[in-house]
């Protein structure tokens, strides 16, 4: 009987030392991949965007936005803590030309798609910065869509020169 408690013991030692490893594992892999937030059927991929020099009144927002639904959801706006406004905008050529607008209409997320927002092309455009963004920093705001509703976003921010986000996370 003796042999049998002391099997059920140590059976127990090691159950509790694999899950204390497990759980002291886990936070140190966390960092590692890129952050995502999750509204319905969408999933925002690593959003940021770029340290900016002090007196600087606008930055540029980035990230992925994925639909994983059937229908298509629209991006329409947006608020943040650092800026007085936010909206979505496009950058294109026109000519010789590269413009950049707002879109009045919002950006369209297809079913089952996905759209990169990216410096040179679609992107989130913070305007009336309140203070200048440092690079390491996260800060918040939310991102409006039409069906999805308001959905809260840590921005991280980058290098003053950052191309694509830290780590190489979503660089399409």
């Amino acid at each position: 009987m003796l042999s049998n408690m002391t099997r059920i013991l140590r059976s127990a030692v090691v159950a509790s030392a694999l899950v204390l490893a497990a759980t002291a594992v886990a936070p140190v892999a966390t960092p590692a991949a890129a952050h995502e937030v999750k509204a319905g059927a969408l999933v925002l991929v690593h959003p940021w965007t770029r340290a900016t020099p002090d007196g600087a009144k606008a930055a540029g927002g980035f990230l992925v936005i994925k639909n994983t639904g059937s229908e298509p959801d629209k991006l329409i706006g947006g608020t943040a803590e650092f800026a007085g406004v936010v909206q979505v905008h496009e950058m294109k050529m026109e000519g010789d030309v590269m413009k950049m607008q707002e879109l009045k209409d919002g950006l369209e997320i297809p079913a089952g798609g996905e759209v990169a927002l990216k410096p040179g092309s679609f992107h989130i455009m913070f305007m009336q910065l309140k203070t200048p963004l440092k690079k390491g920093d996260e800060v918040k705001g939310t991102l409006k869509f039409e069906k999805a509703g308001e959905v809260a976003v840590e921005w991280a921010v980058e290098a003053i020169d950052a191309k694509a986000p830290a780590h190489g996370e979503h660089t399409n």
